[in-house]
């Protein structure tokens, strides 16, 4: 935990073991769905993993209101639309860090400056990032962050869930 907190840039106790990023994923966007006071609003990527993707989809089924955002031929976001899309309802906006597909590297820390002066709760899927750029989470205002170990030469069948120390997480 003190070794994956330092990788992060986080203090040990922010760090939740999971049995891998899709897990890590499904927990925080329950929790958001089910424990956030503001309501039933998720914004996420088109190009998100489908351990995104499937959930958000599924509880649009069930009456969640799902925000996707397009991307530009380049797979870029446009963070103008991102900000116009977050209203009082939203829960949490949930936006990958590095597409898995395309290797576009979103803008993290801008998007969740955004979120945080929106007062909307920020996750990314870091799953195609961890160990492949420097990261201090404690620098910045992402409130939870996913990974799988394998994708860093870990064990097959582990994840972690950070959870910014300042967030309600269920």
């Amino acid at each position: 935990r003190e070794r994956l907190a330092a990788l992060l840039g986080c203090e040990p106790t922010e760090i939740v073991f999971t049995s891998g990023g899709t897990e890590s994923n499904n927990a925080v966007i329950n929790s958001a769905v089910q424990f956030e006071p503001r309501g039933q609003h998720l914004i996420t990527s088109a190009v998100e993993h489908s351990a995104v993707l499937r959930p958000c989809q599924d509880l649009e089924k069930v009456g969640c209101n799902v925000t996707f955002l397009g991307v530009d031929q380049l797979g870029n976001l446009d963070l103008t639309e991102l900000e116009g899309a977050i209203r009082p309802q939203t829960a949490l906006v949930s936006i990958m860090w590095a597409n898995n597909e395309t290797g576009v590297v979103f803008p993290i820390e801008k998007i969740a400056d955004i979120c945080r002066e929106k007062g909307a709760l920020f996750h990314t899927d870091a799953v195609q990032a961890i160990g492949k750029m420097p990261m201090r989470l404690r620098d910045t205002a992402i409130n939870f962050l996913s990974l799988s170990a394998h994708k860093f030469h870990g064990p097959k069948g582990v994840g972690a869930l950070y959870v910014n120390g300042r967030t309600k997480f269920n």
